[in-house]
């Protein structure tokens, strides 16, 4: 039986009265690479730093390693590591420095390992960090977080300011660790990502939580993407019920179908089809359906 890494219940967060996070409930399980997508504004970062005991919960609770998120905060914070969404750092510190200082809370000797993340990501040591530039700092903040081989990954919009290349190289490494057992929590508003990397997903909206799912089940079992291509111009009334995101054009139309597929193919029977495709939506798709409108990037 899989151990339980991250669990919240009920948790919910106010800024006096302006909404953070409202009754948040899930749990994560040890090993997972968990992903929790929305778009800005949504309630991650709330989420994440309540969880982290950076914010006091207004109501409801969380727990890292079966430890209470502010009560034990500073046992936690030794087993795990965190990219925050926004980095910054004391400018006239040298990037080797923050580094050995940063290893020094986990008692352990972590020259090499210093090194040998500074070559992967491509890490200047000996640069001041006001001489970095913003993808440098977010490199920086990436190392630090895996630094130390923690047992727990949180990361907060992590590939924000690293190029294609360097991103793929992160995934990688993320993968590595996440076979070696570290737990991964993935927050992102980036959906390709999140479908690349994660086994379950939440999806948060307005601060709650519309649905946790695992993504293949999230992708294949409750949507079709289905394209028609009609031989003639559209002149008669196609709407079935399960039809979402309907997109018409003057002889085709596209839709999302959450439907029996035999009445689909019986309402095709009667008309003059040109070419159909029916075929598994991206998570995009999917994500946009729940929210009902475009998620800005």
């Amino acid at each position: 039986m899989s151990k339980i890494i991250i669990k919240t219940v009920n948790l919910t967060k106010f800024y006096g009265k302006s909404r953070g996070i409202l009754d948040v409930s899930f749990e994560v399980e040890e090993g997972e690479i968990f992903g929790f997508i929305g778009p800005n504004g949504a309630g991650k970062t709330t989420t994440i730093r309540t969880l982290l005991g950076f914010l006091i919960p207004t109501k409801g609770r969380a727990e890292i390693f079966g430890l209470d998120s502010v009560k034990d905060s500073h046992i936690i914070k030794r087993q795990i590591g965190y990219v925050p969404s926004e980095v910054n750092y004391y400018d006239d510190m040298k990037t080797e420095d923050l580094l050995l200082y940063s290893s020094k809370f986990y008692l352990k000797d972590l020259r090499n390992r210093i090194k040998e993340l500074c070559e992967i990501f491509e890490v200047p040591l000996g640069k001041k960090i006001r001489e970095l530039s913003f993808g440098n700092k977010k490199k920086l903040a990436v190392i630090q977080a895996i630094l130390h081989q923690p047992r727990l990954l949180i990361l907060d919009e992590p590939t924000a300011g690293l190029d294609p290349i360097m991103q793929n190289r992160f995934f990688e490494i993320l993968k590595e660790e996440n076979k070696k057992g570290v737990t991964i929590f993935f927050s992102s508003h980036v959906l390709n990502e999140v479908q690349k990397m994660c086994n379950r997903v939440a999806i948060i909206k307005e601060g709650e939580i519309l649905k946790i799912e695992e993504i293949e089940k999230l992708r294949s079992n409750n949507f079709k993407r289905v394209k028609i291509d009609f031989r003639q111009k559209v002149e008669f009334e196609f709407n079935l019920p399960g039809m979402n995101n309907v997109r018409k054009e003057d002889s085709s139309i596209e839709f999302l179908y959450m439907g029996d597929l035999e009445i689909l193919i019986k309402k095709l029977s009667q008309v003059k089809v040109q070419n159909l495709v029916i075929e598994e939506p991206s998570l995009e798709e999917i994500f946009l359906h729940y929210y009902g409108k475009e998620v800005t990037k």
